[in-house]
């Protein structure tokens, strides 16, 4: 009989987590995503209760969130997996929207790490200055060979939100830059 156990974007059967010295880097599996654009004309949607942020922000409402990512366009997140589409979910929240689904498309990788070791993997990563990333900044920026949006949670935290077919990728990238920082092999 076919095994039909549902894995993660890195193919694990539950979230990958690993730890560099004081830098955690985890799979967020439990991520649900659909894209949100808002035809010409129209007036902006709250769904979710979310106020639809401007170009390099983010906005949080309870277990939800919105980050710009092109003119007239938002990825709503839910911090937990939907039970159905969730750009069902939005698309009733926001009726006179386009919503398409983006949950399988993509995975989330986060890094946890005191604000100087953030600060030094930042520079690392990605051609940004990384004082610019601040919380509640969001950026659509290249890291290694892909593009990847870059979220600063909080001062200690950071997703990175790339294309699923390049999640090992991602991973590695990511792992890399932690474990050379640490002086450690990988």
């Amino acid at each position: 009989m076919t095994d039909l156990t549902p894995l993660t974007a890195l193919r694990d059967r539950d979230p990958r987590s690993a730890r560099f010295g004081a830098v955690t880097l985890s799979e967020k599996s439990d991520l649900s995503l659909a894209s949100l654009y808002i035809g010409a004309g129209r007036t902006k949607p709250h769904p979710f209760g979310l106020d639809l942020p401007d170009i390099g922000k983010i906005s949080n409402a309870k277990d939800h969130s919105a980050f710009w990512v092109g003119p007239n366009q938002w990825m709503i997140e839910r911090k937990s997996p939907s039970e159905c589409d969730f750009a069902a979910e939005v698309k009733a929240q926001a009726p006179e929207t386009a919503v398409t689904e983006q949950s399988d498309g993509f995975v989330c990788l986060e890094l946890e790490a005191p604000e100087d070791a953030m600060t030094a993997l930042l520079a690392k990563l990605i051609n940004l200055d990384p004082h610019s990333l601040t919380p509640d900044t969001a950026v659509h920026t290249g890291l290694d060979h892909m593009t990847v949006f870059v979220l600063r949670r909080s001062v200690t935290r950071l997703d990175f939100i790339g294309m699923r077919s390049y999640a090992d990728s991602l991973w590695h990238a990511l792992a890399t830059a932690a474990a050379r920082m640490n002086n450690l092999d990988t």
